[in-house]
């Protein structure tokens, strides 16, 4: 007979630091817009590390919105 081992789906096994990823997603967008004042020409650099700053601080939000609300 095999040994008990208790039932759980993959989600309740959350791996990792939720609140290092939160200050490293932070930390992250925050060097994607210090990146815009490099010395280059054109503009199209700056609406690719734009976009991608606000992408992540859009997933933040919307995640202090879920975990706030009580969905994690």
């Amino acid at each position: 007979m095999a040994e008990y081992e208790p039932v759980s789906s993959p989600d309740q096994r959350k791996p990792g630091h939720p609140r290092a990823a939160r200050f490293g997603a932070v930390v992250v967008a925050l060097l994607l817009i210090s990146l815009m004042f490099e010395n280059h020409e054109g503009r199209t650099g700056d609406i690719w590390l734009i976009a991608g700053a606000a992408l992540l601080l859009v997933t933040l939000v919307a995640d202090r919105i879920l975990r706030r609300k009580g969905l994690r």
